[in-house]
């Protein structure tokens, strides 16, 4: 009798969690082994589909050429299901495997193909788009700049029950930085001190609970930073021989749109 309570007890809690991987995981042995005790048809039964009982953690990886532009609309219509699955995009801000071609994460004032005289129109906002439904969990991190807000992102985005997005700064070879790709992680950290790239997070769980569930991680950025950073960059400072006209006009826009989208998501942490 108690062997069967105790079973009973387990397969309650098993199915009240069914959504976690974490509490799947930690019943799933438990269940098996009374199951195979027990012997009974339906615990045969159970123990032959062992292999299906922890949930599983579904993942999508891809760059930002596939999930800013030529992939958008598969990547939208995945998003706006509402399925419990997660997409991680890195964010190169180019098209990097095929040759360094500009795309809608390209930022005004980058060099790249098909932008020689720099990118003259403002990075696309994939995160604040996937936002706008409500029901998407959003993050953007730079794990060089914060390991502790990508990983929480991370575990946040894997617990949520639905679709999550997870944007990563990811320094390119395609960027140029003077300081060589070993260097690629400080350069996030760089990205992010001066204003460059911002980190921060949307639980619509928590919206739904009464909070606010937006969360700026970013510090108040050093704007006096914002050039010295960029010219750290071929993409941009190759833009001053080339075309030295344009770019400083070019580069104050960069600066400009990087200032408009941080007051924009500090609005929202502070929920205005």
């Amino acid at each position: 009798m108690r062997i069967f309570i105790s079973r009973a007890l387990r397969l309650k809690s098993f199915i009240d969690n069914r959504e976690c991987g974490v509490t799947t995981a930690e019943l799933a042995d438990k269940i098996v082994a009374a199951c195979e005790k027990c012997g009974c048809d339906y615990c045969k039964q159970i123990v032959d589909l062992k292999d299906h009982l922890v949930k599983k953690s579904q993942w999508i990886f891809g760059g930002d050429g596939w999930a800013y532009d030529i992939g958008f609309g598969g990547l939208d219509h995945v998003l706006a299901s509402g399925e419990d699955v997660n997409v991680l995009v890195l964010d190169t801000e180019v098209y990097s495997n095929t040759g360094g071609q500009s795309s809608k994460a390209t930022p005004a004032g980058a060099v790249a193909k098909f932008a020689a005289s720099g990118k003259k129109v403002r990075k696309k906002d994939l995160g604040m788009i996937a936002k706008s439904y409500g029901y998407v969990y959003v993050a953007q991190v730079a794990m060089g700049a914060s390991q502790a807000q990508y990983f929480k992102a991370i575990k946040e985005a894997e617990a949520y029950p639905g679709p999550s997005l997870v944007i990563c700064y990811a320094p390119c070879i395609n960027h140029g930085i003077k300081v060589g790709m070993g260097r690629s992680q400080h350069e996030e950290a760089k990205a992010v001190e001066c204003g460059y790239w911002h980190l921060w997070r949307f639980n619509p769980a928590e919206e739904e609970a009464g909070q606010n569930g937006f969360h700026l991680d970013s510090k108040e950025p050093d704007w006096s930073k914002f050039q010295d950073f960029i010219m750290g960059e071929v993409r941009y400072n190759s833009l001053l021989k080339t075309f030295p006209a344009e770019a400083k006009e070019l580069f104050a826009k960069t600066e400009q749109f990087a200032k408009l989208r941080y007051e924009g998501y500090k609005k929202l942490s502070e929920g205005k």
